[in-house]
């Protein structure tokens, strides 16, 4: 148990690092299945255990390699025509997020997200099923914008995918992973250069990581079963309900 605790953080006791590590397997199984969820519910869980200075990091370091292990798992189910553009429109809203996460106001931005999130989970916006090339860029390059805000902007980043792939889940959820494979690098690496000490983590969230991993694994065989019409109308449930949390937290936030 000493030599256990000695790989952890002082933060972290070897109890909380158990329940940290068996969430990422549920987690993981949720959003292999489902498309998302598992990234919001992990940082409310982290929340409740690490240092606010940590939070984000660490949660963006796990979730880079949970979406890491989905995009393989799923691979071939990823649209990669739309890659290079998302990339790029990533990387730029990203170098704009740096700059402007300071300064804007945390409640106003989680009640505009979430009703956006709403918005486009229920209503069909004609034509964005071929969008591709610079529309595409800029949609990625305004979630990006968003995960420098946020620990967790999987919601977004789903009902967009979601608009622009209807009618093929598998290739929803794997495009969704490798889409927050890049937006949650590019985090680490933004969180790396301020000079976030990520090696004393680093056992925890590989261990996380692997137990997501197995997680993957158990999630895509249930979203292998699931019919297609049964899996939008859930989707859209859990979407809506993830949206609606995060603008009650902006209403908390505006009003407390």
């Amino acid at each position: 148990m000493e030599a256990l605790t000695a790989l952890l953080p002082d933060a972290i006791s070897a109890s909380v690092a158990a329940l940290l590590i068996a969430a990422s397997f549920f987690t993981s199984a949720f959003t292999a299945a489902f498309g998302l969820g598992g990234g919001v519910a992990m940082l409310a869980l982290l929340g409740a255990f690490l240092p606010v200075s940590a939070l984000i990091p660490v949660h963006g370091a796990v979730q880079l390699g949970s979406n890491t292990g989905r995009a393989w798992h799923q691979r071939e189910h990823i649209r990669y025509s739309i890659t290079v553009p998302f990339v790029i429109g990533s990387m730029a809203g990203a170098a704009v997020g740096a700059l402007l996460v300071v300064q804007l106001p945390d409640a106003v931005l989680k009640l505009a997200l979430g009703l956006f999130i709403v918005v486009i989970t229920w209503t069909k916006i004609p034509g964005i099923e071929n969008l591709r090339g610079a529309g595409l860029a800029i949609g990625s390059g305004i979630i990006a914008l968003a995960n420098m805000f946020f620990g967790a902007t999987g919601p977004l980043l789903s009902a967009f995918f979601a608009q622009i792939i209807p009618d093929d889940r598998k290739a929803l959820i794997a495009t969704h992973a490798a889409g927050m494979t890049v937006q949650h690098a590019l985090k680490v690496i933004a969180f790396t250069v301020a000079g976030f000490a990520f090696a004393r983590w680093l056992p925890l969230v590989a261990a996380m990581i692997a137990a997501g991993y197995l997680g993957t694994i158990s999630g895509s065989r249930l979203l292998d079963k699931m019919p297609e019409e049964r899996f939008r109308l859930w989707f859209r449930i859990v979407v809506t309900l993830l949206a609606l949390d995060l603008m009650r937290r902006g209403l908390m936030a505006f009003f407390g």
